[in-house]
């Protein structure tokens, strides 16, 4: 599992050469709803980006996933294993991107 930080070069290149390399055929895009279920200026950056993905990778089918308690699931399972995940943004990125894979799993299992 690899998540790629948007501020250290062009992120939507970097997934199009893992989905070449990897043989991807599924992208799977965690959604920041709200509480409340509605979208907000988060969610429009996400959809933005995603919109990008498309352009650039238009032959792999791009899935949403509500994220939403993602972090905050795989916080307590990193505590719950030992590991102090407030020091630990890319671990805890990794996890909640394990929480939102296991969810769309959940769904089309």
């Amino acid at each position: 599992m690899e998540t790629i930080d948007q501020s250290k070069g062009d992120a939507v290149e970097r997934i199009a050469w893992l989905v070449e390399i990897r043989q991807i055929h599924t992208l799977v895009v965690g959604l920041p709803v709200r509480m409340d279920g509605s979208e907000g200026s988060s969610a429009a950056k996400v959809r933005v980006f995603a919109d990008r993905l498309r352009e650039r990778i238009p032959t792999v089918p791009l899935i949403f996933v509500d994220e939403t308690l993602t972090t905050s699931s795989a916080a307590a399972k990193l505590r719950e294993a030992g590991r102090n995940a407030r020091q630990q943004k890319a671990v805890i990125d990794q996890a909640a991107a394990v929480e939102i894979l296991n969810q769309w799993m959940g769904e089309i299992c």
